[in-house]
C-alpha cells in the first residue's frame, strides 16, 4: 500500500489539535492569484479531508473491532470531541473562502457542478453553535453499538452473541425456533428502557441542531444535510404508498405459501428464517477464511478484477468477517479516501445472511476500488442513494455464481429464493422505518408510550396480517430497536429502497446481456458522484423512479424469476 501525499508530511500524525492545525492555516492564509492556483488549493484541501476522515475512520473501524478496548473508544472519542469541532469551523471558513474567490468561475462548471453546489448547501447549514452538538450527539450514537454488542444468551448452556444464536431461528425443531427466539427479544428487551432514553436524548440534540440552522424539524434539516437535491419528502410518501400496494400484497402471498408448506395453523415470528420445505438450514461455508476464498472466486467468475480487489484488502488485513462477544454488530464497508482501499466489517456465522452481506459489503468495495482516481474526495463521497446501487446489485448479480458457496442444485435454488424473497420482505421493512422516522421528528417531545403505538401503527401498516405476533406484542411493539439506523444514521435508510428498485433494473439487464449489463454498470460507479443520481443511474442503464407504474413493473419482473425456482 503506497499513500500518496503532496500536501500533508508523509509520515504526518494526529496525536493533538496542533498536529494538524499549520495545514488548515495554510489552507485559511494561502493567497490565490489564478484559476490554476485555486484547483491546486482545492487539491491540497481534498488531500487534507482524505488524511482526516481516514485518521476518524480507522478510530471508528478499531473500537467496532473491539468494544471491550477502552483505548480505543477514547481514542475515537478524543478525535470526536477534540479534533471535528475545531476542523468544522476551519471547513466553514475554506468553503467561504472558494465559493467567494473570483476565479470559481474559471473552473469547468459542468465537470464542478456537484461538489460547488454541495459546499453551497454546507455553508447555508453552518452554525457556530452546532458544533459542540454535532460531537455530543457523535458521542451518544455509539452508546447504541456498546449497548448491543453486549448482548449475548446462554442456550445449550452456550454463552452467543445474538448473531449467533440467530442461526437456531433456521433450526427445522419448532420449539428450539420458539425458545431462541424469545431468549433472543427477552435479551433485547431487558434493554428496552436504556435504548428508548439513548434514543429520546438523541432526538433532544438533533431537534436543537435543526432549530439552530433554522429549520422547524430535524426531518426537514437532515433532508437539506443529507443533500437530497434530487428528490423530496413528497417523493418518499410516494415511495411509501407504492410500497404498501404493490409490494405489501406480493409479501402477503410468500407467507402465506410459507403457512401452507410448513403445515403450520398459525405463521408465528420465530417461523421466518426456516426453510419453508424445512429442511436443514445452509450451510455455505464453515469459517470465515473460507467465506472470503469463495467470495473471492465468485468476485472473479463476474470479473477478474472483481476477485482482485477482495485480494488486495486481504493482503492488507483490510477485512473482520466473524462474529464475536464485544464486536459492535452489523456490517459495512468503510471507504478510506488516502489508502484508497475499503474495509470490510461484518459479524459471520456460518449461514447464507453473510453470504449475502459479503457480496453487499463487496459491491461496496468495487465501488471505492473503480472511484479511487477521481481528482478529489468531493467526488468519492457517494450519496448512499448511489452507494447503495453499487451493493445491492452486486447481491443479485452474484447469484449467477452461487454455485461456488452450493455445489447441490437444490440448494442453490433455495438460496436464491431466499434472496429474491428477502428482497421484497425488506422493501415494506424500509418503508416502515423511514415513515416511522419522520413521525419521531415531527412531534419530538413523544414520549416513549407514544412512540410504541407510532412503530405499532406503521408495523402494522407495512407488515403482514399473515404473522401471529400474539404473546409477544411487547417484542412487536419495540422491535424498531433492532434498527442500527434509527440511532447512529437517522434518516439512512430510504436510501436502500431507492437503490433495490435500481438494483431489480440492473440485474434485468445482467439478465438480457451480462457484458452490457456490466459495462454500464461499471461506468456508473466510475463516476463516483461527479454526476446527479438521476443521470448516474441512466448512466447505469436504469432509472432513478420510484413510482407505482415502475414498482409494479419491477415486482412483475421479480415475480417471474422467483416462479423459475419452484
Amino acid at each position: 500500500m503506497n499513500i500518496i501525499r503532496n500536501f500533508i508530511d508523509k509520515n504526518q500524525k494526529i496525536n493533538n489539535w496542533e498536529d494538524i492545525k499549520p495545514y488548515l492555516d495554510d489552507l485559511q492564509n494561502r493567497e490565490i492569484k489564478s484559476s490554476e492556483e485555486l484547483l491546486k488549493w482545492w487539491k491540497d484541501r481534498s488531500e487534507t479531508d482524505a488524511f482526516l476522515e481516514e485518521e476518524m475512520a480507522w478510530r471508528y473501524i478499531k473500537m467496532s473491532c473491539d468494544t471491550t478496548d477502552k483505548n480505543l473508544s477514547d481514542s475515537f472519542n478524543f478525535f470526536v470531541s477534540e479534533i471535528e469541532p475545531k476542523v468544522s469551523e476551519y471547513a466553514d471558513i475554506l468553503d467561504k473562502k472558494f465559493i467567494n474567490s473570483k476565479f470559481l468561475k474559471d473552473l469547468d462548471p459542468e465537470k464542478y457542478f456537484i461538489p460547488v453546489r454541495a459546499i453551497n448547501k454546507e455553508i447555508e447549514l453552518f452554525r457556530k453553535e452546532n458544533i459542540s452538538l454535532f460531537a455530543e450527539m457523535q458521542q451518544k450514537e455509539q452508546e447504541y453499538g456498546n449497548t448491543v454488542a453486549a448482548m449475548t444468551i446462554t442456550f445449550n448452556n452456550e454463552e452467543m452473541t445474538l448473531q449467533k444464536a440467530g442461526n437456531f431461528l433456521k433450526n427445522t425443531d419448532r420449539n428450539v425456533r420458539k425458545t431462541v427466539f424469545e431468549l433472543i427479544n427477552e435479551r433485547r428487551f431487558k434493554d428496552k428502557d436504556k435504548l428508548n432514553d439513548s434514543l429520546t436524548d438523541l432526538i433532544s440534540i438533533r431537534h436543537k441542531i435543526a432549530v439552530n440552522a433554522g429549520f422547524n424539524n430535524y426531518r426537514d434539516y437532515k433532508f437539506a444535510a443529507l443533500q437530497r437535491f434530487d428528490y423530496n419528502v413528497d417523493d418518499c410518501i410516494t415511495f411509501h404508498n407504492s410500497i404498501k400496494e404493490f409490494v405489501v400484497p406480493f409479501v402477503d402471498e410468500i407467507y402465506k405459501n410459507r403457512k401452507e408448506k410448513l403445515s403450520l395453523d398459525k405463521l408465528k415470528p420465530f417461523d421466518l428464517e426456516v426453510d419453508q420445505e424445512n429442511k436443514e438450514p445452509l450451510i455455505p461455508f464453515k469459517t470465515s477464511d473460507e467465506l472470503l476464498e469463495k467470495s473471492i472466486e465468485v468476485f472473479s467468475r463476474i470479473r477478474p478484477k472483481y476477485g482482485d480487489f477482495l485480494k488486495i484488502m486481504k493482503e492488507n488485513g483490510y477485512l473482520d468477517l466473524e462474529s464475536r462477544k464485544g464486536k459492535s454488530p452489523g456490517g459495512f464497508n468503510y471507504p478510506l479516501y488516502e489508502s484508497n482501499i475499503p474495509f470490510i466489517f461484518t459479524n459471520a456465522t456460518g449461514n447464507l445472511r453473510d453470504v449475502e452481506t459479503l457480496m453487499h459489503e463487496g459491491g461496496h468495495a468495487i465501488h471505492s476500488f473503480l472511484s479511487s482516481d477521481l481528482e478529489l474526495v468531493d467526488f468519492k463521497g457517494l450519496t448512499s442513494e448511489i452507494a447503495e446501487l453499487a451493493s445491492m446489485s452486486m447481491e443479485l448479480i452474484s447469484m449467477s455464481e452461487w454455485q461456488v458457496f452450493f455445489e447441490n442444485k437444490d440448494d442453490l435454488i433455495r438460496a436464491k429464493r431466499h434472496q429474491l424473497e428477502g428482497i421484497l420482505n425488506v422493501l415494506p421493512w424500509i418503508a416502515n422505518v423511514d415513515k416511522f422516522q419522520h413521525l419521531l421528528y415531527l412531534a419530538p417531545e413523544h414520549t416513549h408510550e407514544i412512540r410504541e403505538e407510532m412503530w405499532r401503527n406503521t408495523a402494522k401498516e407495512f407488515g403482514s396480517e399473515i404473522i401471529d405476533w400474539d404473546g409477544y406484542e411487547k417484542y412487536f411493539d419495540n422491535n424498531w430497536q433492532k434498527q442500527l439506523h434509527i440511532f447512529e444514521v437517522p434518516f439512512y435508510y430510504i436510501e436502500y429502497g431507492f437503490a433495490q428498485l435500481g438494483a431489480i433494473a440492473v440485474w434485468r439487464n445482467f439478465l438480457q446481456n451480462k457484458e452490457t449489463a456490466l459495462n454500464n454498470f461499471e461506468n456508473a460507479l466510475k463516476l463516483g458522484y461527479s454526476k446527479t443520481i438521476p443521470e448516474t443511474y441512466k448512466t447505469a442503464g436504469i432509472e432513478f423512479n420510484f413510482s407505482k407504474e415502475y414498482i409494479s413493473e419491477l415486482m412483475e419482473f421479480v415475480k417471474s424469476e422467483l416462479e423459475k425456482l419452484k
